[in-house]
Order: C-alpha cells, then sequence, then structure tokens
C-alpha cells in the first residue's frame, strides 16, 4: 500500500511539476529593497495568477558573485549599476541592465535624535559605534563611505566604524543598539517601526549616484516570466510602489511616453 502511494504522488509529481516550474521565479535583491520588493511581488502575483516569486536578499556584491558561481537566480535587482553591468559583461546576463530607481542614504538611530544630526556630528566621540553596509560588496556603504569623505569626517570616524555585510544588518545593528547610529538607505528608514524614530537625509551630492539596476540573468533565458517581471518593474504601478517607498524613479523613455 505504501508503495503503490509513493508511486502515486511520484506519478502526480512528474505531471504537475513542469507547469509549475515554469511560473516560478527566484528574484536576487539588494536588501535596500526589502520591504519595497515584497510590495512589488504582491502587486506582480496579483496580476499574474499563478506565478510564485521568491525572493533572496543580500548585499549586491555576494549575489553577484553567486549568480556567477551558478546561483539558480533569474532576476537580479542591485544597489548600483555595476554589479549588474559586470554580469552582462561576463555573459552572466542577457541584457544590459536597466534602472529601476535611485536610492538615497539616511542617518538612523533608534538612540539618538537623528533628525536633528548631520555628518559632521559623527566626529563626536561621544557616538561610540557608528554601522555601515561593508563598501567592498555593498553600494551603500560604498557611497556611505563617500559622503562621510566628503564632509570631512571619514577619519576621525573610522576607529569607531562596525561594518555589516548588508544594509539591512545596518538598521538591524543601529535598532538593537549594537550601533549607536548607522547610515542606512531612506527605503528602509521610512518603514513602519523605524520612521517613527525621524533621520536625516544626507545630501546626494555628497556621493556618487545610487542608480539601482536590474538584469534578466542567462539562467532565465527562456524564462517568460522573467521577462513578464521585468517589464512589470518598469510598469507604473511599479514605480509607484518604488516612489512610495523611497526611491527617486527616472523617467520612461521617450518610446514610452
Amino acid at each position: 500500500m505504501k508503495r503503490l502511494r509513493r508511486l502515486l504522488l511520484l506519478t502526480l509529481a512528474l505531471m504537475v511539476s513542469p507547469a509549475v516550474l515554469g511560473q516560478q521565479l527566484t528574484v536576487a535583491a539588494a536588501s535596500s529593497l526589502r520591504p519595497t520588493l515584497d510590495y512589488l511581488v504582491e502587486a506582480y502575483e496579483a496580476q499574474n495568477p499563478g506565478h510564485q516569486v521568491e525572493v533572496i536578499y543580500g548585499s549586491s556584491g555576494r549575489l553577484m558573485a553567486q549568480i556567477i558561481n551558478g546561483a539558480p537566480f533569474d532576476v537580479f535587482m542591485s544597489a548600483d549599476m555595476a554589479f549588474p553591468q559586470n554580469l552582462f559583461d561576463e555573459g552572466e546576463a542577457i541584457s544590459a541592465p536597466v534602472v529601476y530607481g535611485l536610492g538615497r542614504i539616511v542617518l538612523w538611530s533608534a538612540h539618538l535624535n537623528a533628525a536633528d544630526m548631520t555628518l559632521a556630528n559623527l566626529a563626536d566621540n561621544s557616538i561610540r559605534r557608528i554601522a555601515i553596509a561593508q563598501p567592498s560588496v555593498a553600494p551603500y556603504g560604498q557611497r556611505a563611505q563617500e559622503a562621510m569623505t566628503a564632509a570631512g569626517v571619514w577619519d576621525a570616524v573610522q576607529p569607531r566604524l562596525v561594518f555589516a555585510e548588508n544594509i539591512s544588518q545596518v538598521a538591524q545593528m543601529s535598532e538593537s543598539g549594537a550601533a549607536d547610529i548607522g547610515l542606512i538607505a531612506l527605503s528602509l528608514a521610512i518603514q513602519p517601526g523605524l520612521v517613527e524614530r525621524g533621520y536625516h537625509l544626507i545630501d546626494a551630492t555628497l556621493h556618487q549616484p545610487l542608480a539601482q539596476g536590474f538584469v534578466i540573468t542567462r539562467r532565465a533565458a527562456d524564462s517568460t516570466v522573467a521577462k513578464r517581471f521585468s517589464e512589470f518593474l518598469l510598469s507604473d504601478i511599479a514605480r509607484d510602489i518604488f516612489k512610495g517607498n523611497g526611491f527617486d524613479v527616472p523617467g520612461k523613455p521617450a518610446a514610452e511616453q
């Protein structure tokens, strides 16, 4: 009886799997997109019944490395353009990266009044631990370093820096007290649970733009779901979600206006 049940389950799996797998999508996404991408996936799945999108969050640099090493990701949404461009140049993506939004960085703290602070305040030794994302793998960390350098406080803060692998972890460290203050993504700072504490928006002229882009990976070259999801990311619905979650959204190409 058990053998018969096992054979029946296997037969059903073989019948169902191709259709189900054909409607699944795995997205590798920068941590700055949490929870923005959760809202986007919800809207996309509502428009496309039966499609299932799984999101894996992490630092852009590490996600890129995982894709190069064969990780089964269909779409890569990076916190900057360099990493998806590298995938395209290496033949690991089927098209050049497209910008979906421009990120911003802010000072945020669960314990200090960051809304009344600027980068200059970070030089004060009373602030013992300052959290940023690791600049070598996280674009938001790199931009944080650029901004503090431009503001003239980088040398003063270096002994007190604590590094996280990605920008979500920076927010967690700042919230838990592991750091007194963090330089985090605006897209995180405006979410419930964090926005109540206030934040200081860092002048975007102090760092290179955080132009964030996506590509379809080589693995998903024949995936109609990957293509449809990528088109959705540039739709009016998606643009409104990005805007509502702290991203500046570039204008549509002339041909689409």
